[in-house]
């Protein structure tokens, strides 16, 4: 069986399960490219609207396999371990980037450890929901190495604030659930149970939406991250704004409103 699964439960819902539960879905070489096909399968699916990402059993992602993990067939075996490392740690980071772009906002159904690789999946979601086993590691300090890797410095700062995100990365410690929520890590926490259908629910109520303001609204929100002022912000926003406005969907979910229906939206 594939290690990463693309489902479609419901309509325009994408479910992206990570598929080694017995290895609490640790990362192999081949999983990760795994991963990336299956984004770039999803990118171009105009019918899927939202993505959900989970885990298999009762794990989100434990990070890189260190016991079963190879370099990419595609990093020559003739060159130095420096130079293979660094090609992997950039293709691997590469992850979050692979994420924003997609035109579809993914949200991500925590249900177990979230730690190295597997936190940054979890940062690089739109929105992020958490079981009440799921836990937040990020412990590369913890065998000498930085807790700032992959993006995930840039990332956690900007979702729980620099104070709270330094002490995080500078001691390793786990968060669980309950604090990750009262931190602003994830938006939500439900039984275990209960998951899923908390981020189908989720995903339905984005769906209400129409599908070009909802990927403009993700677009925007990314790429304000990143602006050097409020002035170029506002003029994003003005761009993404009237041409949402323009399109047939708009003026049907206004139409909508107004008749008291559900809209009928034809990506247009």
């Amino acid at each position: 069986m594939a290690d990463v699964l693309l489902e479609y439960p419901r309509p325009e819902i994408a479910l992206v399960t990570l598929n080694r539960p017995h290895h609490l879905n640790a990362l192999t070489s081949e999983m990760t490219d795994e991963i990336f096909a299956t984004f770039e399968r999803v990118g171009r699916d105009i019918a899927c609207r939202v993505v959900v990402l989970t885990g298999a059993g009762r794990g989100f992602c434990a990070g890189d396999d260190l016991v079963d993990y190879e370099a990419p067939a595609w990093i020559p075996g003739d060159i130095g371990v420096i130079q293979s490392n660094m090609l992997q740690q950039k293709h691997i980071a590469t992850l979050v980037p692979r994420m924003r772009a997609l035109p579809q906002p993914i949200i991500a159904a925590v249900n177990g450890p979230a730690a190295g690789a597997g936190y940054l999946l979890a940062l690089g979601a739109d929105l992020r929901i958490a079981s009440e086993s799921a836990a937040f590691v990020d412990a590369f300090v913890k065998i000498g190495a930085s807790g700032a890797e992959l993006g995930l410095s840039w990332l956690l700062q900007r979702i729980v604030g620099a104070t709270r995100a330094a002490e995080l990365v500078l001691t390793g410690r786990r968060v669980d659930a309950r604090e990750a929520e009262k931190i602003g890590l994830v938006l939500d926490v439900c039984a275990d149970a209960e998951l899923r259908d908390a981020a189908f629910a989720l995903a339905d109520r984005l769906l209400e939406n129409t599908p070009f303001g909802t990927w403009m609204g993700k677009a925007t929100l990314w790429s304000n991250l990143e602006v050097g002022s409020l002035e170029a912000a506002i003029d994003l926003e003005a761009r993404t704004q009237i041409l949402a406005l323009a399109t047939a969907d708009a003026a049907e979910q206004q139409a909508a409103v107004r008749e008291r229906r559900p809209p009928r939206y034809e990506n247009r």
